[in-house]
């Protein structure tokens, strides 16, 4: 079982919406730049979004889409859902037709592993995977501080002149 782009690319917009939306509708050129999503496929995915309610639209100057429930309330697979991406692995479709128009040895394993990852998908919030964005955001920033340092602090000073590592601002 594998989650297509469709599904990937759905996730990725809702987070980018959920992240910049709190500055008025984020447009879905901006999402389109900022994620390298084709602007007519994201045009696909957020009328499908619409209509399900997850996002609500503003036309017009300065329009575009802001959340329509709260992250907290917006599950991972409200989002796979809304965009008809199919979450099976069995063979059959979940019609148990597989093997000759009957059931295959190994449906229920597939069945009960479709169950599992729908189950990981509605335990995840879209406001979770915001707050790791904003983790993971200043996690590099400490990274680059930190590398920065240690290549100063590696520098030879020259006598007279501080090194840059052992001033003070």
């Amino acid at each position: 079982m594998r989650l297509t782009t469709k599904g990937r690319f759905a996730v990725t917009a809702m987070i980018d919406v959920a992240l910049y939306g709190h500055r008025g509708p984020v447009t879905l050129a901006a999402i389109a730049d900022r994620q390298k999503i084709s602007l007519s496929y994201l045009e696909q995915l957020f009328g499908k979004l619409r209509r399900s309610g997850l996002v609500d639209s503003v036309r017009g100057p300065g329009g575009g889409y802001n959340l329509g429930r709260a992250p907290e309330l917006v599950a991972v697979s409200d989002i796979i859902v809304a965009v008809d991406e199919p979450i099976d692995a069995t063979q059959c479709g979940g019609r148990e037709n597989c093997l000759e128009d009957r059931r295959c040895m190994t449906h229920e394993l597939w069945a009960g592993l479709n169950s599992h990852i729908f189950n990981y998908l509605r335990s995840i919030t879209l406001a979770e995977l915001v707050r790791q964005q904003g983790a993971r955001n200043r996690e590099v920033a400490v990274l680059h501080d930190h590398r920065r340092a240690a290549a100063t602090a590696d520098r030879p000073q020259v006598a007279g002149q501080p090194n840059e590592s052992t001033t003070t601002a």
